[in-house]
């Protein structure tokens, strides 16, 4: 595990995900991430993993440290920690496309 990649998830999503949304093994887990800091648990599923996907593709330590410094501010001030109505992400169900 690092300190950004893309979060891990329950293994039981393994099975769910589309071949486009399995790329995101492609980097070590983290303890945060680019979708982290684009609003966590407010975002969709699909949106999650566009956006692990575009770390996957983009990935460098310029973009590393403006994830941990953003990391440190979205902590601070909670921003979205949970999903509307929720009291956090709803279960990945899985994905109907191969899009991201």
């Amino acid at each position: 595990m690092s300190l950004v990649g893309p979060r891990p998830l329950l293994m039981e999503y393994l099975q769910r995900y589309s071949p486009a949304q399995a790329r995101r093994h492609g980097a070590l887990p983290g303890v945060t991430g680019w979708a982290q800091i684009h609003g966590r648990n407010c975002q969709s599923w699909e949106q999650r993993f566009e956006l692990d996907l575009w770390y996957l593709d983009h990935m460098s330590l310029r973009l590393d440290l403006e994830i941990l410094i953003s990391t440190i501010s979205k902590v601070l001030y909670r921003e979205g920690v949970a999903a509307p109505g929720q009291a956090t992400m709803l279960p990945f169900t899985g994905s109907g496309g191969t899009s991201a």
